[in-house]
């Protein structure tokens, strides 16, 4: 067989810890700081997705992003109540 040249990287443990705690990070934009959390949620995700972990990687960078909208929206619940 020929070589076959792919342009995916191989998924690497650095990929998927980035993955991992860019979940953690959604669930933690919804109960303590949406900004910050959310941010970094959005950072490990994409991170994690560049360097190997590709479905993983983009649903923590979106679940991030949804984290912090549900945070921002409960904070202003809260707030105004």
């Amino acid at each position: 067989m020929a070589d076959m040249h792919t342009t995916a990287r191989p998924r690497s443990n650095a990929a998927r810890i980035c993955t991992i705690v860019g979940f953690v990070f959604a669930a933690l934009a919804i109960f303590v700081s949406p900004l910050i959390f959310g941010v970094l949620g959005v950072i490990l995700g994409v991170v994690g997705a560049v360097l190997g972990d590709k479905p993983l990687g983009w649903y923590a960078a979106a679940a991030s992003v949804v984290g912090a909208v549900i945070g921002i929206a409960l904070a202003a619940a809260i707030l105004n109540n």
